[in-house]
């Protein structure tokens, strides 16, 4: 009966996901937790999972990717790159691939593309360049990028503690650059695509800040005070003018210092309160003009003005780890809130301009939005959102940059010399960026995506399961008398393109987890002399193999929002790549791993 447990509880896990009913960690933990409960997993042999070195490799690297934020090197980087980049498309794809993809070898891809984003959408709009041309081979970049080393993917890394903790000696000491032969030929392969077939198959999508720029006249922003012998005293915002206004709105109200989050229709005026009112004229008074309404002392209205600025319009992007997510725009009383509009959403490659405000936000949403600039910069410093009008901006370490780049060069060429355990060279390059004061360590605790990581742990039992209960080895066989007639060959494609079709639709630390067991089961039937090596490989390409849906790799979720991209486009431009890449990795797995 355990097997039979164990697939359905797999399924159940795989629906989670897939329809996103609970948060992929919680899911996952949740099983973790109801196998140990159940009596499935004994409790000391379930909490081994948490002795493997991979969840410890990835929060380090988190860590080190923070260190190379903080410092600017990444910044500075793509500084470079906007210089090099020059102003015609085909050269901002080659400079932009060329680094992008090397960068995310040694680097958590996530962050690179996060601080590309804002660069590759500034250089668009500055040289009337189509932006979603270019951020699906930034996303592409990345990816292949990250298959050349050991520590360019999470996936990597949980593949190789998972074989190591094994016990068969021929799946030991995965090295740093073990699989970058395949890796570069996924990068050079991918950039021929690109810069052929691929380019020709980019859409022409229009973003957020593009469709209102071509539409909406600029507008400004008036902070008024509402004088002791005003009528607007004691009043709702319906019983006064202000209400039928044309072309005039307010934004916020604060009172005694502080922001009313109470919903503006409810909120009644007193004398002193300070308005943000926006309009699409020079301010309020030449809105006034033509709208009987006139500001200052002698006003019908008693409003003080204190000054009038341009309103601000920027882009931000929902991350994963966004405190609004599951949340709606009314629910969390956005505008009273944060003191910003939002004027649109962009959701599956549909611009939502209107009733939008009931929507549950998502990882990968992103908002236009417009206000002042000084409820523009705490916005942005938050979590909950990444600019894409420009870099954040924030203060960086230059003087540190010797340090955290020193770290990571130590880290590399350690594991790449010597035989210490990644997870001693890992621990110790981060700690060393903590001494360092590259990153302070609140900063570094604030850096690790502990939802990934509690994902790998509960995936990991999943996959501890799977083996326990003999179920990876009944698929095994099951799997080798369907396809074994074709030998290990056909099988190393099998497991490549399983991984490949899952990593599309859950998460790749997910697919990882799973499959690496059934990988090494489905070796181990094929017969001894069967080096598993090459299985491990396959699963741990294929499951970055993420190019045909928006879905499957944090990366492309972001460009997805950002580019004003349709769900359809990835299946069109990375569909052809996907398969591409299954053919070589099929022929070339087997070469280079010698089965």
């Amino acid at each position: 009966m355990e097997p039979i447990f164990v697939l359905i509880l797999l399924a159940a896990v795989f629906a989670a996901f897939v329809r996103e009913w609970f948060p992929p960690e919680l899911a996952a933990m949740g099983a973790f937790v109801l196998l140990m409960a159940t009596g499935v997993l004994d409790v000391d042999q379930a909490l081994s999972v948490f002795s493997n070195p991979a969840p410890i490799i990835v929060a380090c690297m988190f860590i080190l990717s923070e260190a190379l934020e903080r410092t600017g090197t990444i910044e500075a980087l793509a500084g470079w790159f906007e210089k090099a980049a020059g102003s015609r498309e085909g050269r901002v794809l080659i400079v932009l691939m060329l680094v992008v993809a090397p960068l995310s070898a040694f680097v958590n891809n996530t962050p690179v593309v996060v601080v590309f984003m804002p660069i590759v959408l500034a250089l668009a709009r500055k040289h009337d360049l189509s932006a979603s041309r270019l951020l699906i081979p930034l996303s592409y970049a990345a990816i292949v990028g990250g298959t050349c080393t050991i520590i360019g993917t999470s996936t990597n890394l949980i593949s190789a503690g998972i074989a190591e903790g094994s016990g068969d000696p021929r799946l030991a000491d995965f090295g740093m650059f073990e699989m970058a032969p395949l890796g570069l030929i996924f990068v050079a392969v991918t950039f021929g695509y690109m810069m052929t077939v691929g380019r020709r198959l980019l859409p022409e999508r229009v973003t957020l800040s593009t469709l209102f720029e071509s539409e909406e006249g600029k507008e400004f922003l008036t902070v008024a005070v509402i004088a002791e012998d005003s009528p607007l005293v004691g009043k709702l915002l319906s019983e006064t003018r202000l209400a039928k206004i044309r072309e005039l709105r307010i934004i916020e109200v604060t009172r005694a210092g502080q922001r009313l989050r109470t919903a503006l229709n409810e909120v009644r005026f007193e004398a002193g309160d300070q308005l943000l009112l926006k309009s699409r004229a020079s301010g309020v008074i030449d809105a006034g003009a033509t709208a009987g309404l006139e500001i200052g002392g002698a006003g019908e209205l008693g409003l003080q003005r204190v000054r009038t600025d341009s309103a601000v319009l920027m882009e931000g992007i929902l991350g994963p780890g966004s405190a609004l997510v599951g949340q709606t725009l009314k629910a969390l009383q956005f505008r009273q809130r944060f003191g910003v509009l939002i004027l649109a959403v962009h959701r599956r490659g549909v611009n939502l301009r209107e009733r939008f405000e009931d929507v549950r936000l998502a990882f990968g949403d992103t908002l236009l939005v417009e206000g002042p600039v000084e409820r523009m910069n705490e916005l942005f410093q938050q979590r909950d959102f990444i600019n894409l009008s420009r870099p954040q901006g924030r203060p960086v370490r230059r003087s540190k940059v010797p340090f955290a780049v020193g770290a990571l060069l130590l880290f590399m060429v350690a594991g790449a010399l010597t035989d210490t355990p990644l997870v001693i060279l890992a621990l110790g390059a981060a700690l060393l960026t903590l001494f360092t004061r590259c990153v302070e360590p609140n900063e570094a605790y604030a850096a690790i995506e502990w939802k990934v990581i509690f994902l790998i742990f509960g995936m990991l039992g999943m996959g501890l399961a799977l083996q326990e209960t003999g179920v990876a080895e009944g698929f095994a066989m099951w799997a080798t008398s369907v396809c074994g007639a074709g030998g290990p060959f056909v099988m190393v494609a099998v497991i490549y393109l399983l991984a490949a079709v899952l990593t599309e639709l859950v998460s790749n630390n997910a697919v990882a987890a799973l499959l690496t067991p059934v990988a090494i089961s489905v070796a181990a039937a094929l017969g001894p002399e069967v080096d598993p090596r090459a299985f491990v490989i396959a699963v741990m390409f294929g499951a970055s193999a993420s190019f045909s849906t928006p879905i499957g790799y944090q990366t492309n979720t972001y460009v997805y929002g950002a580019g004003g991209y349709k769900f359809t486009d990835f299946a069109r431009v990375g569909l052809p790549l996907a398969v591409l890449l299954w053919l070589i990795a099929s022929v070339c797995i087997p070469l280079i791993w010698s089965i």
